[in-house]
């Protein structure tokens, strides 16, 4: 997608509707006032939860 900035965007329609695009690429959309505000509380924006990072202790005792 080109022109699109990753973030949140909700347009207040008749039915409320919310677009996220995660700075990785994943996309989530939610219609209605109950699953945009759950997608709302849920997103951070700037954090990608679909990263997983990894650490040089991972999988040995600390």
């Amino acid at each position: 997608m080109t022109g699109i900035q990753p973030g949140l965007h909700v347009r207040f329609t008749r039915a409320p509707v919310a677009d996220w695009l995660c700075s990785c690429g994943h996309h989530e959309r939610a219609r209605g006032r109950a699953a945009v505000a759950a997608l709302a509380e849920r997103v951070q924006v700037g954090v990608c939860p679909h990263r997983t990072t990894t650490t040089k202790t991972e999988g040995r005792a600390a």
